[in-house]
């Protein structure tokens, strides 16, 4: 693991409060690590394959607390119910989700800027965050119906 990562997790823990955990450092390890997004039993079958035996409870709980701190995101992506976590970032960017194989890749671009912009200048309207989710599907999808 990080070192400087994991001081700079126990840090904020402890100056907001919060005990540091097994549970708050498997997740965030998990988080760190990950590539993509990840349901709540994902993140529990990357701890346990780390090393870490943590139970759903506390991955839950462990998860809703990195959100409230800043330090991981959920999303709802696709027409799952389940919400898929990351580590935070700005919401510069947009969720492409396949519908075949359910990847999940950030776009990046001036797209969501503009989608502000028109909001704010069009509407008037203050926006905090922005969460764009595109479907469709991916390169790989369609290329093995070719």
């Amino acid at each position: 693991m990080d070192t400087v990562a994991d001081a700079a997790l126990e840090q904020l823990l402890r100056t907001r409060g919060h005990r540091v955990t097994r549970p708050r450092r498997a997740v965030w390890e998990v988080l760190r690590t990950a590539r993509g997004h990840l349901t709540v039993e994902q993140v529990a079958l990357a701890a346990d394959a780390l090393g870490h035996d943590v139970d759903l409870a506390s991955i839950y709980r462990s998860l809703d607390l990195l959100e409230e701190l800043g330090l991981a995101r959920s999303s709802r992506l696709g027409d799952s119910d389940a919400s898929r976590w990351e580590l935070a970032h700005p919401d510069e960017h947009f969720h492409l989700v396949c519908t075949s194989c359910g990847e999940v890749d950030h776009h990046v671009g001036s797209l969501v800027a503009q989608v502000r912009d028109h909001l704010d200048a069009g509407h008037g309207f203050d926006v905090d965050s922005v969460e764009l989710t595109v479907t469709g599907r991916c390169t790989r999808c369609r290329d093995a119906d070719a």
